[in-house]
């Protein structure tokens, strides 16, 4: 596994931590918990309720890593039965030995799902189901272009203090004008100078309660 220790979180599920970086992938006070509050619960499933006519729905991740998030979302459109268009940004994807590794709490039936998600194949859609479309890219950020606007966006990068280059205004921009009108960017990050410069693009941002193990997190409207 190189540089990368698989570490168990305060509720039961793993996390990753790179030694290279000083840093966990998910919070240790619970990574599951982490990622269902903050992109499922604040991020996701707010969206569909605040437009419950939406039947198809554009999601980008900045951050794919172990693929929490997207097996989380795709658990719940199964019982929302949306059309979801998926796009993860991973520079750096995990390899399967790690992968194999996780322990993520998932029932059965939707472990073939997560094996799936990290065997499709790379920089083309795939049908994970027949709601669930996923495309997966390497790209860094930076070299990212669509022409599609996200109607959700999780921003899970690594913290500012390890990954400055992407918490900085002109990022935030590039995300702005790929967000979809009242689509939002949702972050587990609460800090101040990320707040501003969210808010300098044009976003309107709301300080809301955080995860376990942490006081806030943001969630940022194009509105």
């Amino acid at each position: 596994m190189g540089n990368l220790n698989l570490k168990q979180t305060a509720d039961g599920s793993s996390t990753l931590y790179n030694q290279m970086l000083d840093e966990h992938y998910h919070s240790i006070h619970g990574a599951l918990n982490e990622s269902i509050h903050v992109f499922i619960r604040m991020g996701f499933l707010n969206f569909v309720e605040s437009f419950k006519s939406a039947k198809d729905i554009n999601i980008l991740e900045i951050g794919f890593g172990t693929g929490l998030n997207c097996i989380l979302t795709f658990i719940e459109n199964i019982k929302l039965n949306i059309s979801l268009n998926y796009t993860a940004l991973e520079p750096f994807p995990l390899e399967m030995e790690i992968i194999d590794n996780l322990d993520f709490n998932l029932a059965s039936r939707h472990l073939d799902a997560f094996k799936l998600i990290h065997q499709s194949f790379w920089e083309k859609p795939v049908e994970i189901n027949k709601q669930f479309s996923l495309e997966k890219s390497r790209l860094e950020l930076k070299d990212f272009n669509d022409n599609k606007f996200y109607d959700i966006i999780y921003f899970d990068a690594f913290a500012p203090s390890k990954q400055p280059e992407l918490w900085k205004v002109d990022v935030f921009t590039k995300l702005f004008n790929l967000t979809s009108y009242n689509g939002v960017l949702v972050t587990y990050c609460a800090k101040g100078q990320v707040r501003r410069d969210l808010e300098k693009v044009g976003y309107f941002v709301e300080r809301l309660e955080g995860p376990p193990g942490k006081r806030e997190m943001l969630r940022a409207t194009k509105v």
